[in-house]
């Protein structure tokens, strides 16, 4: 699994280039957001209509992610990023269990695609220091997390995430890193 997580982010560099890896043209480029939520919601799709995605035999942990926007608006925004890099974890680790149940078939390219996705921004959002040296630091809401068997649950999970506290999250690191004439600001 490690191996596998290193490749990864090998390729990703490789494939972006590191001056692209900047978590402000992350956040900056609100057009990113959307193109997100988008690719979410195609996977998310996608799933529903995978007749053949058999269920796990080993539950995997998935994050809670639904949240009361009045009680995440009084969050600091390392709290909020320390949630949301929680919940990209779980989800990660939840896909690479759900890959090595599920080799063929119609779920394996959308189950590389949230593995890939979700590990992204992993990968880009620990470049604001949410985290701490250990990586072990969690959140509050941290221990929010409930077993499922359903890969689909998997996808449906890490498209509410996207829709919710990653969007509100970069709404509010947006206001404070970005530029009011940033590409996608209108």
């Amino acid at each position: 699994m490690a191996l596998n997580r290193l490749l990864l982010f090998i390729a990703f560099l490789l494939h972006i280039g590191l001056s692209r890896m900047s978590p402000a043209r992350l956040i900056c480029d609100r057009r990113l957001i959307q193109k997100y939520i988008t690719e979410a919601t195609d996977m998310e799709e996608q799933t529903r209509r995978c007749e053949e995605l058999p269920l796990l035999t080993e539950p995997v942990q998935l994050p809670l992610v639904g949240f009361a926007l009045r009680d995440w608006m009084r969050k600091t925004n390392q709290a909020k990023g320390q949630e949301v890099l929680h919940a990209l974890g779980k989800l990660v680790d939840g896909a690479t269990a759900a890959q090595r149940e599920v080799r063929q078939g119609c779920g394996v390219g959308p189950l590389q695609q949230l593995y890939e996705r979700a590990s992204t921004f992993l990968l880009q959002l620990r470049n604001f220091g949410w985290q701490g040296q250990d990586g072990s630091q969690q959140p509050d809401g941290a221990s929010q997390v409930a077993p499922e068997r359903n890969p689909r649950r998997l996808f449906q999970t890490y498209a509410q995430l996207v829709r919710g506290k990653l969007r509100f999250l970069f709404q509010d690191l947006w206001r404070d890193w970005c530029a009011g004439d940033a590409p996608g600001a209108a």
